[in-house]
């Protein structure tokens, strides 16, 4: 399978004359791991954009440097602007295709639930990325959960319930909670009208009163 690739370049401009780069439209990046110093980089921020939407934002890629040979590389982080929310710092980690590695993969809540649709419930995912560890070519973009499983209130799906990809080794705790649906504040107002009904046409000796002595 052919990774995709970016073309990076080394950057002289560090410190506060990064700005600049940005500016022209050039995301500043850095290139580390493997026990190598790092290396400041940059990369077209169109391109390195248009990578990242279409293969992921962790995606295994080969960085080519300068004209040189491919470095395979994760992204392994990407800071955005607080308010344009768009990339404006990327870290790169060299990767040995050969060596497994540990990351944190998002997990995706995919189908529809059952509680949310007819009962109007709220979906609550509790969690948002697992950690795993893997040889980089088997590394998951994403993990999904299927949400139909959630038929009602007290159902919940636990992070030992994901369908793992093979050749991959959990590292979250297995327990873990990563999603239910919490009733409406109107089913919970409901349910309690129904049970204190219930609970006053209830004869008394159902009520558990012991019955008087003939």
């Amino acid at each position: 399978m052919t990774r995709p690739a970016l073309t990076a370049h080394r950057r002289e401009l560090t410190g506060k004359d990064v700005a600049r780069l940005r500016r022209e439209r050039i995301l500043p990046a850095v290139l580390y791991g493997q026990g190598e110093a790092s290396q400041a980089l940059q990369v077209d921020a169109k391109e390195f954009e248009t990578l990242s939407r279409t293969a992921g934002r962790h995606a295994l890629i080969d960085l080519k440097i300068d004209g040189g040979h491919a470095h395979p590389a994760v992204i392994h982080g990407v800071q955005e602007h607080p308010v344009k929310r768009i990339p404006i710092h990327v870290d790169f980690q060299a990767v040995k295709m050969t060596e497994e590695m540990t990351m944190d993969v998002l997990l995706e809540a995919v189908g529809t639930s059952i509680a949310v649709e007819k009962h109007g419930g709220t979906l609550l995912q509790t969690l948002d990325h697992v950690r795993i560890r893997a040889l980089p070519g088997d590394m998951p973009q994403t993990i999904e959960f299927d949400i139909s499983v959630l038929e009602s209130f007290d159902a919940a799906i636990h992070v030992r319930d994901l369908p793992l990809p093979p050749k991959v080794t959990l590292l979250t705790d297995p327990d873990e909670s990563v999603a239910h649906v919490q009733a409406s504040r109107a089913e919970v107002e409901r349910e309690a009208v129904s049970a204190t009904t219930v609970g006053e046409e209830q004869p008394a000796g159902e009520a558990g009163e012991a019955p008087e002595a003939e």
